[in-house]
């Protein structure tokens, strides 16, 4: 049997993906691993109307995307397990992000009155639907319709976290508990905190609120074995995802990856380097070794709670 592709239907409304839906599942012919593995920010499907809205052109609008991480880890999927990926990208909109994280500024229109208008993300120009790319490069030429931005949330928010809570709780009936990767990538010149050193990886638990900590540590090890410098949650503890939908209690794990873009490609031109082969067979024994965690190493009360 040959893997399997479900994708998101065609959005009513002007978005346009230059042929592809706006996020699609990378599904095995039989899930075998109690995993879900995410990509949400690793769209790169620019629409005409979207690259005219915007003042930056096609290749400085790329600088927020987790540019192939879906390929990164496409080997997961005849491994047992099924991959979300966006088609949209970031900076169309983050789904990293609560619904409704809004800056009013950016539209004409009334926002509605439960927009989270005052969040430390929206106050950094990064809300749901994001003002700017990378380093404070402002989006848009002009101010948006109220409209066009709770379209979004409604045609593409809404279905992708639909998806995304599907996979989780037919893991969960299958296996009896579920393991979210929410995969991403970081610019290479990010250092840890404490360290002042760059980091290859970030692991990003909550603080260890997310997920189980065995699960980090097991991923931490294999990630050091072979060879690559890691971080535990700093600069990167998690986003919306991975706070949402960690429960470890109820047997729902989420654990959040960051990549160093330096590893596999280059930051200028956002074409893959000469080492996304090594990286791409490196992440492969990762996945591997990871899934592999047996059962007994999360709670048992975790294990049981469906």
């Amino acid at each position: 049997m040959t893997d399997n592709k479900t994708s998101a239907s065609e959005t009513p409304f002007e978005a346009d993906f230059n042929g592809l839906p706006a996020f699609d599942v990378l599904c095995p012919a039989d899930q075998r691993l109690p995993y879900v593995f995410n990509s949400p920010h690793s769209g790169r499907q620019y629409s005409k109307d979207f690259l005219a809205s915007s003042r930056l052109d096609e290749n400085s609008i790329r600088r927020s995307e987790d540019a192939y991480v879906d390929d990164l880890f496409a080997h997961v999927v005849p491994l047992g397990a099924p991959l979300l990926r966006a088609h949209f990208p970031r900076a169309y909109l983050d789904v990293n992000r609560e619904p409704y994280e809004l800056d009013p500024k950016m539209f004409d229109g009334r926002l509605p009155t439960y927009a989270n208008i005052r969040s430390i993300r929206v106050a950094g120009g990064l809300g749901t639907v994001a003002k700017i790319v990378s380093e404070n490069h402002e989006i848009y030429r002009h101010r948006l319709p109220v409209e066009e931005a709770l379209n979004r949330v409604e045609e593409i928010y809404k279905p992708y976290h639909t998806t995304l809570r599907r996979l989780l709780a037919q893991t969960h009936v299958t296996f009896g508990y579920a393991v979210l990767i929410d995969c991403h990538s970081m610019p290479s010149s990010v250092k840890c905190q404490t360290t002042d050193t760059r980091p290859d990886f970030v692991l990003g638990d909550r603080y260890g609120t997310s997920c189980n900590s065995d699960l980090t540590d097991f991923a931490y090890s294999i990630l050091k074995n072979l060879g690559f410098n890691v971080s535990r949650n700093k600069p990167y503890a998690g986003g919306f995802i991975t706070e949402h939908y960690g429960r470890p209690a109820s047997g729902l794990h989420a654990l959040q990856i960051e990549i160093n873009r330096g590893l596999y490609m280059d930051e200028t031109t956002h074409q893959p380097s000469v080492g996304f082969g090594d990286l791409f067979n490196a992440l492969r024994e990762f996945a591997r070794e990871l899934t592999s965690m047996p059962d007994a190493a999360l709670p048992a009360d975790s294990i049981a709670a469906e």
